[in-house]
């Protein structure tokens, strides 16, 4: 019996079901999004990526990297996923979006309380002006595409969101571009923000997304990310998160 107890013991395992591999997660300093302080990376995506993952009975890792490291990631297949990523068709050849929106995000400018620099709309009225960005970091077509025709021709680049506002800060150059909450939450969090004014209207209003490194062959999983966090958004799961950030 103790002999038929043991091998039963140990068919039970040899056929038992193989835990779920750790997904390795890539993405950026990009706060109220995600950042990482004091050890532990946070923010409302983070938020959002956990619970979908947990329903999903994934289990996950996530990485604050710089942007283009990050990217660069997952076209070599050094990790599985990255986020909040906004769509090229460039990054289409070698990742596999989710076809559910992550994180909608709002794209603007910001300029020094001072600045005599105002927008109605049209970004071609401000080639003669200096942009700040983040390193391969797209902010839709409007601007992406007002760049790659030369039309905005003046691109000063930093590594990261607070890099970038400590430029503007400083005077290197005219207009910051970027997501409106997460500078506004840099801002903050530098003391700086009775410094800085938002133009308006805003550039364009940008849908972010999770994508999968094609090399990886995650495909599969994006498709039951899609399901899981388009259930979240018709039950107010989604709506939940996102109003314990911003709502007023």
């Amino acid at each position: 019996m103790k002999k038929f107890a043991i091998v039963l013991c140990l068919a039970l395992i040899a056929f038992a079901p193989a835990a779920a591999d750790t997904l390795e997660l890539v993405t950026l300093q990009y706060p109220p999004y995600e950042f990482e302080e004091n050890g532990e990376v946070k923010g409302v995506a983070i938020d959002i990526i956990n619970e979908v993952f947990s329903k999903m009975k994934q289990p996950i890792s996530i990485k604050v990297l710089p942007w283009a490291r990050a990217i660069g990631m997952i076209k070599s297949g050094n990790a599985d996923a990255i986020f909040t990523a906004y769509k090229t068709a460039e990054r289409e050849t070698f990742a596999d979006y989710s076809k559910e929106v992550l994180m909608p995000q709002t794209i603007s400018l910001f300029v020094l309380k001072e600045s005599n620099v105002a927008f109605d709309g049209d970004l071609s009225k401000l080639g003669s002006n200096s942009f700040g960005v983040v390193r391969k970091v797209s902010y839709g077509k409007s601007f992406d595409g007002a760049v790659k025709a030369g039309t905005i021709s003046k691109v000063d680049e930093s590594k990261t969101g607070v890099a970038n506002m400590e430029k503007l800060l400083k005077g290197r150059f005219d207009i910051l571009i970027s997501n409106k909450y997460g500078a506004v939450q840099i801002m903050n969090d530098l003391g700086k923000a009775d410094m800085i004014k938002e133009l308006a209207p805003e550039v364009q209003s940008v849908p972010s997304y999770i994508a999968f490194s094609k090399k990886r062959n995650r495909a599969g999983i994006r498709d039951k990310f899609d399901v899981i966090l388009a259930d979240m958004k018709k039950t107010g799961a989604f709506d939940k998160i996102i109003d314990s950030y911003f709502k007023k």
